[in-house]
């Protein structure tokens, strides 16, 4: 590539990269202060695209172009206003992971909405008036309004830094994200400044997606899609650091702008395509990146937050009250290809078992490890491959098949876990989201072996495991079988060397165990049983594809556990169940089901902030209570 040729792919990359900023300058502003994953900001951003069609094209155009680009982005900042005043306030207290639940909720609550004003059609506007022409620049076009959006970034940069660093209102932004517990102890409101802060990051999100108008049609698709570019910039500058989400931004635009510069790359007789690395070149710079520097570019280390959630119960081994119920139960489930009355039931019950498998494995390293991964689906993925292509290309038997489903997750949990038990928090979280998108995208582009994007198909169930009761009772048993290790191995003393690992590193290395040693192995346990319910999947679905790697099936297995209650070895068996049920049939009640299952999640987060396993708990004590007051106290007459 000329140096002419690789200049001007470096401005095309700028260009991408002011609407990028914008949004992850929001997404880390309400972070720094409020500490929230704030998983709706994407919405945010698909609504200043919406608002600004409306605005400028939809109602005749009363207000020009600019002026609907300037409503779109105050009408999304009073929408933030009133989500941090009716959901936001009442969740500041709880754990992190359910703030990530209840926004993840309201995601899918505000796309639903969306698809009913507007419709599922791509809305697209017409060019910025002014801004609609070319330029020459190095003997080719360039677009003027990329010109105009090259200079939106730095002005709003500088802005933010005049505004954080030369007003009141910047200085308690300042503090609050060092100590915000301190800055209410000084007399500051706490809950305006959360509102402030919470509509002005609002404000860039929708000035992003407003902007982007001109360049590309409004899309239901783009919350999910910019929310994951959003989180990569984030923690690759430094969480909470917008000069950090400026050089973040400019990094990965430029080096997905050289990757699509550079085309076919010959290295001796080998071609290398790079443009295909665009699809995952932001998940490379930030494994790189957080390898290197765990806090990103310019973050710091997090400083100390003060403990503000209910301490958790100790764990401790099932009552025999809840063995029998369990024992109930796998009776209950064993007969149900005699009683079923539907063969779709037994569809269904495969499904939910193996949803139950997939989020206790994750549960197993969330609740008891602390880790929280966001790539889970990445050890489900890489079973599922094993097993479908040891039986497409290998023409293994599918006794084989299941072996080696568990192996290669396993061994991918070992490969990744040894970097991410290395880092904590937000950024343990991506760091394991960061790899998922690595497999998902090798998978997705190496045809010759997965299929691509068509996948692997034909992968069905051997005799005696062929039939629709055969192949439930062997996914039951497997399924069982995998919950049981688990439980345990947390009941073991690697259970509770594990958590103390989770409670106090510190002492935990004092008394002599191995912090990061027992996290890797909880890795490496956590990723081997999801394989299973990988190569399971496999089976039961007869192919496989990218889909079963993507990022959505990770939000759906923290939404399982996160339902059922973090805390409990149960919660995941409840939370999967219940989720997957809802899942089948909410979408066939309705077309909005996102929003039905969005609000339902909403209703139990808010009220059941412990999950369905936290109900549970409460009914036990409600039926436990006045039956202590009927038996006799031990040593009474």
């Amino acid at each position: 590539m000329s140096l002419d040729a690789f200049l001007f792919q470096a401005l095309n990359g700028l260009g991408a990269a002011s609407g990028l900023f914008l949004v992850a300058a929001g997404l880390s502003l309400i972070f720094g202060v409020t500490r929230i994953v704030n998983m709706a900001h994407g919405s945010f951003y698909m609504l200043g695209a919406y608002l600004a069609w409306t605005f400028a094209t939809g109602l005749g155009g009363a207000f020009g172009w600019w002026g609907g680009i300037l409503l779109a982005a105050a009408g999304v900042a009073a929408l933030g206003v009133l989500v941090e005043l009716t959901l936001l306030r009442r969740i500041y207290k709880a754990p992190e992971l359910f703030q990530l639940l209840a926004t993840f909720a309201l995601l899918l609550v505000i796309n639903d909405a969306t698809l009913w004003l507007w419709g599922p059609e791509d809305l697209l506007a017409p060019r910025a008036p002014g801004l609609d022409g070319a330029v020459d620049i190095l003997g080719r076009k360039f677009p003027s309004y990329d010109l105009f959006l090259i200079a939106v970034g730095p002005l709003v940069l500088s802005a933010a830094h005049l505004t954080l660093t030369r007003t009141r209102f910047g200085r308690l932004v300042r503090a609050a994200t060092q100590d915000r517990e301190m800055v209410g102890a000084l007399g500051v409101n706490q809950s305006l400044l959360f509102t402030a802060v919470f509509a002005a990051g609002a404000f860039l999100a929708g000035l992003g997606g407003a902007l982007q108008i001109a360049r590309e049609p409004a899309a239901l698709s783009m919350d999910l899609g910019v929310l994951a570019d959003a989180f990569v910039v984030v923690v690759v500058g430094g969480m909470g650091s917008i000069p950090g989400a400026w050089l973040a931004a400019v990094l990965i635009a430029e080096v997905k702008a050289l990757c699509i510069g550079l085309g076919v790359v010959h290295v001796g007789d080998v071609a290398i395509n790079a443009s295909r690395f665009t699809l995952v070149a932001e998940f490379l710079v930030m494994a790189v990146v957080l390898i290197v520097r765990p806090y990103g570019l310019l973050g710091r280390a997090p400083a100390i937050v003060r403990a503000v959630a209910e301490a958790e119960t100790p764990l401790r081994p099932a009552s025999p009250w809840l063995r029998a119920a369990g024992a109930v139960v796998l009776v209950a489930l064993a007969l149900l290809p005699l009683l079923a009355s539907s063969p779709y039931t037994l569809v269904l019950g495969v499904d939910v078992l193996i949803a139950v498998l997939f989020a206790a494995s994750l549960q197993f390293i969330m609740g008891p490890g602390g880790l929280h991964s966001f790539g889970h689906a990445a050890y489900f993925g890489l079973g599922a491959y094993a097993a479908a292509l040891a039986v497409a290309k290998l023409g293994a038997p599918m006794g084989v098949a299941l072996v080696l489903a568990p192996v290669a997750s396993g061994l991918g949990a070992v490969l990744f876990g040894w970097f991410c038990v290395r880092l904590s928090g937000v950024y343990l979280a991506m760091l394991t989201l960061a790899f998922a998108q690595i497999v998902w995208s090798v998978v997705y582009q190496w045809e010759e072996l997965t299929g691509g994007s068509n996948g692997v198909f034909g992968i069905w169930p051997a005799p005696p495991f062929d039939s629709r009761a055969g192949f439930y009772w062997l996914v039951l048993a497997l399924v069982t079988a995998g919950v049981l290790f688990l439980r345990m191995v947390m009941h073991a003393p690697f259970g509770y060397a594990l958590r103390a690992c989770r409670d106090s590193p510190l002492r935990a290395e004092a008394v002599g165990i191995d912090v990061r040693r027992v996290q890797w192995a909880a890795f490496a346990i956590a990723g081997t049983v999801c394989g299973v319910a990988g190569g399971l999947f496999a089976f039961a679905k007869g192919s496989i594809s990218p889909e079963t790697i993507s990022i959505g099936r990770s939000i759906d297995g923290l939404v399982m556990v996160l339902l059922g209650g973090i805390g409990s070895p149960t919660g995941p068996l409840l939370g999967a169940s219940l989720y997957t049920l809802l899942q089948d049939s909410v979408a066939r009640w309705t077309d909005y089901w996102r929003a039905l299952l969005g609000a339902i999640v909403l209703v139990l987060v808010l009220v059941f902030p412990g999950g369905l396993s936290g109900i549970a708990a409460r009914v036990r004590d409600l039926v436990r209570g006045p039956l202590r007051g009927l038996l006799p106290r031990r040593g009474a007459p």
